[in-house]
């Protein structure tokens, strides 16, 4: 199937062709042709899934004929964070190349003026987080009666984030004809409720779970103490041929703590979080795809919605709390078809968390853990260390004679035997001496072998490949 065949206009056929893309995805060749119908719709479908295109797409051709009117927007798009709002732009102005629509981004943490001047000259299509949107309706700039298609996208997300009541109030005030399509990665029964309240016979759409299923990913969890994890984080980010990476902390303190701590340790670090206003969001996130810094410490706001291409591995600094979260959080990594990897360091605190993800990704994560180190690089160890029974030769040496108990006669030796083990001793080769009296020996020898246990050369690429030593933070129980 191609997109010729979902009934898209020439003109939107030319800019998908013009974006590089041919086949739809599985969601993207059944939502289209039910919104060009004008059916409501209910999509069950995770991001990387071509969720976004398949609503962007239909609207641009259904919205192409009609007339902007001030402060009146024609269709309204709600996401639960600025970033998936500047990600739909992004896709609007795309596949819009070739329509005259005008589309308004409608987001915190940055100044109204801009906005309020695009919403009086009238727009087609207004992106808005509901946090922003409620404050200029209530302010009297904005109109709703004028809406002909809506769409909620993320519901589940807007439910951990407590927009339900801000997206209800605003549902109540849309025309009631209106089209309405509702996208969400799981159906809890308050967005089953809020799909019944407010949809009218949805047609239904249920995807796999493409990212929590991705062979381009390799992922692991690492068993450890919490004080291990910054110690962890470093030898990785030092040893696994990380090129570009995402660290994902649980609270916003962990991530601005993470991004000093590493800037410190000498690497090119930014950071990302919900404390941040958008403008800073945005100059992180360019610095960051531009190459210019190559890890960023995020919370879960940068996790949905982000397409970084080319972003190597993804850190679990913290066990997610919700398993939808750690799908979100390593589909940063593995897209396009390029492979990725995922470390997840796990606590014994985070026992219950681990076993949700494994529980909704269906697959027994591997344990992380290096091979033994190689007999190369044991001999590289100090003689003390490596020849430890001659060691023990060496104390036995130095140690007083025992004292014979009384009434135990020495044993005499024979005339014959006695001389030939007086020559023998005589006679002896120095290399069978006293090992490890020499101290110069064993001191040159140790700069070499701190260098192998530190060194930074040859990095693992695959569970059993490191030939180094074990690191120091891989050395707990299982939790």
């Amino acid at each position: 199937m191609t997109f010729a065949d979902l009934g898209l206009s020439d003109k939107l056929l030319q800019a998908v062709e013009t974006a590089g893309y041919t086949e739809p995805t599985p969601i993207q060749a059944e939502a289209i042709p039910a919104i060009l119908m004008m059916k409501d719709l209910i999509g069950i479908a995770q991001t990387g899934t071509g969720k976004t295109a398949s609503f962007v797409l239909p609207m641009i051709d259904v919205l192409d004929n009609g007339r902007r009117r001030a402060r009146m927007p024609r269709s309204l798009i709600l996401e639960p964070t600025r970033e998936l709002a500047a990600q739909v732009a992004e896709n609007f102005e795309k596949y819009g190349a070739n329509h005259d629509l005008k589309m308004a981004l409608l987001i915190g943490g940055v100044q109204m003026g801009d906005q309020l001047r695009a919403l009086d000259e009238g727009v087609d299509v207004l992106i808005a987080t509901p946090g922003r949107l409620m404050d200029l309706f209530e302010r009297g700039k904005i109109m709703l009666n004028g809406c002909e298609l809506l769409v909620i996208d993320e519901a589940d997300r807007m439910l951990d984030m407590g927009f339900i009541p801000d997206i209800e109030f605003i549902c109540s005030k849309l025309p009631a004809t209106r089209q309405t399509m509702l996208f969400s990665a799981t159906m809890p029964p308050v967005i089953k409720k809020l799909a019944d309240k407010f949809l009218t016979n949805p047609k239904q759409i249920a995807v796999s779970r493409a990212a929590s299923t991705s062979e381009n990913i390799a992922q692991f969890k690492v068993l450890m103490t919490p004080r291990k994890k910054k110690e962890a984080l470093r030898w990785f980010l030092r040893n696994d041929n990380v090129t570009t990476a995402i660290v994902f902390s649980n609270k916003k303190t962990t991530v601005r703590d993470l991004a000093k701590t590493l800037k410190k340790d000498g690497f090119k670090v930014g950071e990302i979080h919900g404390d941040m206003d958008q403008s800073s969001r945005i100059a992180e996130l360019e610095l960051f795809k531009s190459g210019q810094i190559n890890i960023l410490a995020a919370s879960d706001v940068a996790a949905r919605g982000l397409d970084i291409k080319g972003v190597s591995h993804v850190f679990n600094f913290d066990t997610p709390w919700h398993p939808d979260d750690y799908v979100h959080r390593i589909g940063r990594t593995g897209r396009a078809g390029a492979k990725g990897r995922a470390f997840t360091f796990v606590t014994s605190e985070d026992a219950e968390a681990i076993a949700n993800v494994e529980k909704l990704t269906g697959l027994a994560i591997p344990v992380y853990a290096p091979a033994k180190p190689a007999p190369s690089v044991e001999a590289e160890a100090s003689p003390a260390e490596s020849r430890p029974e001659k060691a023990r030769e060496h104390r036995d040496e130095q140690a007083p004679r025992e004292k014979q108990p009384r009434g135990e006669e020495k044993k005499p030796r024979g005339r014959r035997k006695a001389a030939a083990e007086d020559r023998a001793v005589e006679h002896s080769e120095p290399a069978q001496a006293a090992p490890v009296r020499a101290p110069r020996q064993v001191s040159d020898k140790v700069p070499e072998r701190r260098k192998s246990r530190h060194s930074d050369s040859g990095p693992p690429t695959e569970p059993g490949e490191w030939n180094g030593p074990i690191p120091g933070f891989l050395d707990v129980s299982a939790t």
